[in-house]
Parts: structure tokens; sequence; C-alpha cells
């Protein structure tokens, strides 16, 4: 059998290419937010805040849909992807002022540094416990 007919053979490109994705779109929409909203450059964990809430549900359907295709289980899944970032927004949350405030880094840059963090683990979590298989 060809590696490419086996069933989520291609499953780590698919990964890679939603990653970029959903990397793309998060990078764009939190400067945006600031750069649309004056407001929001003072108060930047609110525009971080809507930032996430809106970047966690489009990355959710990429990697549910075009990603690991799974049906059903839409709730528990849903738990399991967003206790993965939500633990991770919670060290952004701590980082993000110590990084703006004590390191002098702007929050677009101290921001895309935490987001390259974020990648590194997000592929064995979803795999592993977000979208995996379950021998019914």
């Amino acid at each position: 059998m060809k590696a490419s007919a086996l069933p989520g053979a291609r499953r780590p490109l698919r990964f890679l290419i939603a990653g970029g994705l959903n990397t793309g779109f998060g990078l764009a929409f939190y400067p945006l937010l600031l750069w649309s909203i004056p407001a929001l450059c003072t108060h930047y964990l609110v525009a971080l805040l809507i930032a996430q809430a809106i970047c966690l549900c489009f990355a959710f359907m990429t990697y549910k849909i075009g990603v690991f295709r799974t049906r059903g289980n839409l709730l528990r899944e849903l738990v399991a992807f967003s206790g993965y970032y939500l633990f991770n927004y919670a060290l952004n949350w701590a980082a993000l002022p110590l990084l703006v405030e004590a390191g002098g880094f702007s929050p677009i840059i101290a921001q895309l540094g935490f987001s390259l963090l974020l990648i590194a683990g997000s592929w064995f979590w979803h795999s592993k416990v977000t979208f995996r298989n379950r021998i019914q």
C-alpha cells in the first residue's frame, strides 16, 4: 500500500498548511486590531483577548475540518483544543506585559516571539489529545 493511500498519511502536510494559515491569520489579526482601533494600543491586553478568541475559533475549524477531519465529538474536541490554548494564553498574558513593560519590546514583536513558541507544541497536543482517534 502506498504511503499516500494510508489514512492520514497527508495529515502532517495538512497540519503545516493549516498552521501556516492560522499563524498568518493570527499574526495579522492582532496588529490590525491595534492599528485599526487606536485605543487598543494603550489597552493591548484587551486587543490580545479579542484576537485570541477570534483566532481560537478560526484555528479550531481549520484543524478539525482541514487537517484531522474528525466527525462528531465537537464539544470534547473544542474543550481539549481550547484547553491547550487557554494554558498558553495564560502564559502569554503573563509574558506579554513583562516583555513590553520590563523588556521594552513592542507588543507586536513580543507577541510574534511568543507565537513562535506556541507552534512548537501544537502538533503533539492536537494529534495525541484533541483530535486523537478513539476506538469505538
